[in-house]
C-alpha cells in the first residue's frame, strides 16, 4: 500500500519565491478578481487562466462562487470572468440552483444578456437551462428603453434573440409595449453622445457636437475621460473640457482611468489631477500610520488587456494615488531590485515618483518587507537562475518601522520568499498568476477597484 502521510510539494512563483498552498476557493478568487478574461497577462496566457477558472469553479461551493461572481461585478467592475463563471455553474447539477440568482445581479448592461449567451455557446450551441432562462428573464426586466436602445446592436446575437430565447414575461403593460417596439426595431433612439456623434445627416461639425454635449452636460465621467484626445483633435473649446473635468462626478472611476486619459492629454493633467482629488476629498480617512508598499518590477509593465495602454504598475499606482488620499497618515516605498522610499506626494506627482524610483526589474518582495520592519542593514543573496545571470547578492536599508498597517501592492511574483508581517499586513494581488505568496498571516486581498481600500476600513472597523 502506498504511503499516504508524505511531505507536501512546495510551490514557486513563476519568478521561483517558496509560494503559499491555498484551497481551491482561494485559488479562484485570485484567478478571478483581477481577470481580463482571454487576456494576456505577463507570466501566463488568457486561454490558461481561464481554463483554470474553469477547472476550478465545479471543486468550489456553489455558494461561494455565488459570492465571487456578484463581488466580482459589483465591486471589482470585472464584466466578462463574471459571466464565465455563471456560465460553468449552469454545467454542474450543485450549482446550477445559484445560476439564475446570479445572472440577474450580474447582467447590469443590456449587452451583457448577449455576451453571457456567446459564452454559453463558445463550445457548442445548446438549449438554455432553465435557470439560465430564469436569470436572463429577470435581468431583462430592469432596462429601460433608453438602456435597451443604447446596446441595440446588430451583432450575431441580438437583444429580440435573448428575449425570444429566455421567454421574459413584462412587468406591466408600459414594459410589454417596449418589448414589442425591441422585437420590431422601433425603439426611440437614444440621445447619448454615441448617436450624436455618428449622426452622418447632423450639419453639425464634430466639434460643434462636442462642445454642445459638453455645454448640455451629456458626457459621463467615462466618457469625457475616453475622449479627450478625439476632443482635443476636434478643436474643441479647451475651457469647456476643463470645466467638464473639475466638475465631472466620476463614480466608479478610479484614479488609474485618469492616469490613462493623462496620457492622451498631458496638456489637461492639472485639471485631470483637480477632478480626481474632489472625487477622492469626502473618503472616510483610514487612521493611524500606514506604509504603502509598490512593485515595480518588469512584469508590472504588462498591460491589462490587448487594446489597452494602462499597466498592472498604473493599477497599482492607482491604488497608491487612492490610499494616499484616504489614509491619515502615509509613507510610500517602491521595491524592485531596491527598496526606495518615495516622497509621499498626491497625485499624478505620487505615480510619477513611484515608476521613476527605480529601474524596473526583479521582484525582491521578501526583504522589502523585512527591512521596512527592521533597524538593521538586510544582506542577502538572491540565484535568479541562468536567464537572470545566477547568484546576486544585494544588501537593503533598513527602515525601522512600526507602523499600524503594511499595504503592499504586487503581483506577487517575488523571486524570494516572504515573511510575515510585523502586525496588520494586507497583500493586495493585481495579476491572476496561479501562485502567490500573500497568504498566512497576511490578509490577503486580489484586486485594485476602490473596494479593496473599503475592504480595508471595514475590517479594521470590525476587529475595533
Amino acid at each position: 500500500m502506498a504511503r499516504l502521510n508524505v511531505p507536501v510539494a512546495p510551490i514557486h512563483t513563476h519568478e521561483g519565491g517558496r509560494a503559499k498552498h491555498i484551497t481551491p476557493e482561494t485559488q479562484l478568487r485570485r484567478s478571478v478578481m483581477s481577470c481580463m478574461l482571454w487576456e494576456d497577462e505577463f507570466y501566463e496566457d488568457g486561454k490558461s487562466i481561464a481554463d483554470r477558472i474553469v477547472e476550478l469553479v465545479p471543486m468550489v461551493d456553489g455558494p461561494a462562487v455565488r459570492d465571487l461572481a456578484i463581488a466580482a461585478r459589483s465591486g471589482m467592475n470585472l464584466r466578462h470572468v463574471p459571466l464565465l463563471l455563471a456560465r460553468e455553474m449552469a454545467r454542474s447539477e450543485d450549482q446550477k440552483k445559484w445560476v439564475g440568482y446570479v445572472l440577474e445581479n450580474i447582467i447590469q448592461r443590456p449587452d451583457e444578456l448577449c455576451e453571457f449567451l456567446a459564452i454559453y455557446w463558445k463550445d457548442k450551441k445548446q438549449p438554455l437551462s432553465a435557470q439560465v432562462k430564469k436569470g436572463l428573464a429577470a435581468a431583462f426586466q430592469k432596462f429601460s428603453e433608453y438602456q435597451l436602445g443604447k446596446y441595440n446592436r446588430d451583432n450575431a446575437i441580438k437583444l429580440r434573440d435573448v428575449l425570444f430565447l429566455c421567454h421574459a414575461k413584462p412587468k406591466n403593460l408600459e414594459q410589454e409595449a417596449l418589448w414589442k417596439r425591441l422585437i420590431n426595431g422601433t425603439l426611440a433612439t437614444p440621445d447619448t453622445w454615441e448617436v450624436a456623434l455618428s449622426d452622418t445627416q447632423s450639419e453639425e461639425s464634430k466639434k460643434d457636437r462636442w462642445e454642445r454635449l459638453l455645454r448640455e452636460s451629456k458626457l459621463g465621467g467615462m466618457a469625457l475621460l475616453r475622449n479627450l484626445r478625439n476632443m482635443t483633435d476636434a478643436g474643441v473649446e479647451q475651457q469647456l473640457i476643463e470645466n467638464a473635468l473639475v466638475n465631472m462626478k466620476p463614480a466608479r472611476i478610479l484614479p488609474f482611468r485618469f492616469i490613462a486619459a493623462a496620457r492622451y492629454a498631458p496638456h489637461l493633467e492639472s485639471h485631470l489631477e483637480s477632478g480626481m482629488l474632489n472625487c477622492l476629498s469626502s473618503a472616510e480617512k483610514l487612521p493611524g500610520r500606514t506604509v504603502l508598499l509598490i512593485d515595480v518590477s518588469g512584469s508590472m509593465e504588462e498591460r491589462l488587456s490587448g487594446k489597452s495602454e494602462l499597466t498592472r504598475m498604473d493599477a497599482a499606482c492607482g491604488v497608491a494615488m487612492l490610499a494616499r488620499e484616504i489614509c491619515e497618515s502615509v509613507d510610500v516605498f517602491a521595491f524592485s531590485l531596491d527598496l526606495v522610499r518615495v516622497p509621499p506626494r498626491r497625485g499624478f506627482a505620487l505615480r510619477d515618483a513611484i515608476v521613476h524610483s527605480q529601474e524596473h526589474s526583479g521582484t525582491l518582495l521578501g526583504p522589502a518587507v523585512k527591512a521596512i520592519y527592521s533597524s538593521d542593514l538586510i544582506h542577502f543573496t538572491v540565484d535568479f537562475g541562468v536567464w537572470y545571470g545566477g547568484q546576486k547578492s544585494f544588501t537593503f536599508k533598513g527602515f525601522g518601522l512600526k507602523p499600524d498597517r503594511l499595504i503592499v501592492i504586487t503581483d506577487e511574483q517575488s523571486h524570494t520568499p516572504v515573511g510575515d508581517p510585523d502586525g496588520r499586513g494586507y497583500m493586495i494581488n493585481v495579476a491572476s498568476a496561479k501562485n502567490g505568496v500573500g497568504y498566512g498571516a497576511w490578509m490577503h486581498i486580489d484586486g485594485w477597484s476602490e473596494s479593496v481600500i473599503r475592504y480595508i476600513q471595514s475590517l479594521e472597523e470590525l476587529g475595533k
